[in-house]
């Protein structure tokens, strides 16, 4: 991992994410962007002057005010010693995000979430859930403020569908940063039940020839995917769960369609996402 990417709205929910994103940038020796966007009111600022001498005084007052509060932001004792690039874009926020993304090549996204308010409350509204499901790098949600981040115990649920072994080593690698226990969880339901053979035979199916250091294989039974994936994370005290998302339709059509956003609007744990291959 070479950089990070941090939406920031100068909210605390934006310094939670920050500070997490400084701990693993101090891990991975990695960079940090710290990106604002300013979404102006129609006739502030012409689209098509971005950054020029186009701008009205309102827009460049918006802009110097940005660049005020960053240098603020930037002597946050959490990020002293960590490379930091701040920028400031007018841009619909979800667009400049998964722009940013791209063109800073980032290994990473962290955004903050306001947590059981829903995906609706997140950092930037729905363009949390927008970037969850259209990023084509990791993504990582906070809710609350973390003392030290760290990941000893990391859930990855999935429903081991073998053409979704693609993914599967981009998942390992996460998990190596941080010298982390990976428990391998397949959740049953009455409406979409398995034995337990099936399910151990799926799984073990799925994990074939990948180098998995150490894991556990679990298979636990619940009213729905979304209890039991936070049911069995308190049980083993997990650091953070981690998905797959399709990218058709975000948080709803993680698994294939079989787990709802209930999961991100409840879960307290951080939540990191990857896109299916």
């Amino acid at each position: 991992m070479k950089s990070i990417l941090v939406p920031i709205d100068f909210s605390e929910q934006a310094k939670y994410a920050a500070k997490v994103a400084s701990d693993i940038a101090r891990l991975t020796n990695s960079k940090i962007y710290l990106l604002h966007m300013l979404e102006l009111p129609t006739g502030i600022i012409d689209p098509a002057g971005y950054g020029t001498s186009n701008n009205t005084p309102s827009a460049l007052l918006f802009l110097s005010r940005a660049h005020e509060k960053f240098e603020d932001f930037k002597k946050l004792p959490f990020l002293e010693g960590i490379e930091v690039e701040d920028s400031v874009q007018f841009h619909k926020a979800y667009d400049g995000i998964i722009d940013e993304s791209k063109k800073q090549n980032v290994d990473l996204i962290v955004m903050g979430s306001k947590g059981t308010s829903g995906l609706e409350e997140m950092l930037v509204g729905s363009n949390t859930e927008k970037v969850v499901r259209n990023s084509d790098v990791p993504v990582l949600v906070i809710k609350k403020e973390i003392d030290k981040f760290k990941i000893d115990n990391i859930v990855f649920a999935s429903n081991f569908k073998f053409e979704h072994r693609k993914s599967f080593q981009n998942i390992l690698n996460f998990a190596s940063l941080f010298n982390a226990q990976l428990h391998l969880l397949k959740i049953n339901t009455i409406h979409n039940f398995e034995t337990t053979k099936e399910s151990s035979d799926a799984i073990r199916s799925f994990i074939n020839d990948f180098d998995l250091g150490d894991y556990t294989l679990n298979i636990y039974n619940d009213v729905s995917v979304e209890a039991g994936i936070l049911n069995f994370s308190k049980v083993i005290e997990a650091d953070a769960i981690l998905l797959n998302t399709s990218g058709r339709r975000g948080l709803a059509h993680l698994f294939n369609g079989s787990i709802g956003e209930d999961l991100a609007n409840h879960a307290k744990l951080p939540v990191i996402t990857f896109k299916l291959q």
